[in-house]
């Protein structure tokens, strides 16, 4: 072990304590808030802050008698910045719980941080199966892949969809899209024709989606994050893809709720699985929608943003829970087995894996009043991360 790692656990250490007689005084509780606020994945960063100043305007900046502090770090979508902003929140600010992470190797290169510190971590966006692995004090708000790219496997081949190429961003969401699409779509009887992966960092699909024209499979499987859906949906439209007879479907990020309205009747007949969408018609999303395009001059909610939203719920409960005293293994133990009706539906914090249990939706995208939207007309109830149940 170098002497700078050595110094690092040492100093990350010492917080615990020093924690714990801040704790005594009276200090806020902070709240940092890491996500990528320019760059490729800004749109998540922006979902995400709104939401979570959102629930804090709603319910308060007290709990329990202590003020909460969000303190907003912009990590530029490099894992090497987040990593140094956590270390910094964590040994200057201080802060008792680390939260946000828009892509997953932000998340990953983060999590040992949270296991020397002892601070939970609460991932509001990023969606790889693993990440709650990488450290005890992982918490996720969000979704993951597999937990959503499932029902399309069993969907596509009940509906005509016998061939399909698959297109998905080349890193760990990605990666799981396709393994957990292909291989459900395979059991139900479908050929995978051909699996193509995109650069991560400027991506230029064109080249694939030609090749996807030449193969002529029934469908196009896509996943790619949250952002670049418009880019797809405009190029697959350019090439006449669907008029060729291919259909588009995929995971929601394609469909982005945030995007939906810029890319025009491209995007119409679009089906998708997914765990969040605006036009959820509970009263909950009803009120949260609402609320948040008052907040936020008319910017709809996507599925970041929910995960932003039930993350600080998460944190508020859990800070309420310990009457106010917090502690990383406290709030962790409060955190864990929490149950609530969100705007997306009922969920459920699974003690054990403390990875997020869900409904899923079908939905296809239809004009409403003038606006696209993802459209619910299925629902998987209380669906785990099948990357956990193996």
């Amino acid at each position: 072990m170098n002497r700078r790692h050595l110094i690092q656990i040492t100093g990350l250490s010492a917080l615990a304590l020093a924690s714990s007689v801040a704790l005594a005084q009276g200090a806020p509780f902070k709240i940092g808030l890491i996500l990528p606020m320019t760059g490729q994945q800004a749109s998540t960063g922006r979902q995400v802050e709104a939401a979570a100043r959102l629930y804090m305007a709603q319910h308060g900046d007290t709990v329990a008698g202590r003020k909460v502090e969000l303190i907003v770090k912009d990590d530029t979508t490099l894992p090497d910045v987040t990593k140094r902003l956590a270390q910094e929140l964590i040994v200057n600010d201080k802060v008792d719980v680390l939260a946000g992470f828009g892509i997953t190797p932000a998340a990953l290169s983060t999590a040992p941080l949270a296991t020397q510190s002892k601070t939970p971590m609460v991932v509001m966006a990023a969606a790889t199966s693993a990440i709650t692995a990488a450290s005890p004090y992982v918490v996720r708000s969000s979704f993951t892949l597999p937990q959503v790219s499932v029902a399309m496997g069993d969907w596509a081949p009940k509906n005509g969809i016998k061939s399909v190429v698959t297109l998905v961003s080349d890193y760990g969401p990605g990666n799981d899209a396709e393994k957990y699409f292909t291989e459900r779509f395979a059991a139900n009887g479908g050929k995978v024709i051909e699996k193509l992966r995109v650069p991560l960092r400027s991506p230029d699909f064109a080249p694939f989606l030609q090749k996807v024209r030449d193969e002529k499979p029934d469908a196009l499987f896509v996943f790619v994050p949250s952002g670049a859906g418009a880019a797809v949906m405009k190029q697959f439209s350019e090439r006449g893809m669907d008029k060729a007879g291919i259909k588009l479907i995929g995971t929601g990020d394609v469909t982005d709720d945030d995007q939906l309205n810029d890319m025009g009747d491209a995007a119409l007949g679009v089906v998708t699985s997914h765990h969040y969408s605006a036009s959820h018609p509970s009263a909950e999303n009803k009120k949260f929608v609402a609320a948040f395009e008052k907040a936020n001059k008319g910017m709809r909610p996507n599925f970041m943003a929910v995960g932003g939203y039930d993350g600080m719920r998460i944190i508020y409960k859990a800070l309420e829970d310990t009457k106010g005293k917090g502690g990383g293994d406290a709030l962790l133990a409060a955190m864990k087995g929490q149950m609530f009706e969100s705007p997306r539906g009922p969920v459920l914090i699974d003690a054990q894996t403390r990875d997020i249990t869900q409904d899923v939706y079908l939905r296809k995208v239809e004009k409403k009043d003038g606006q696209l939207y993802n459209m619910e007309f299925d629902v998987i109830k209380e669906v785990k991360d099948p990357g956990k149940t193996k």
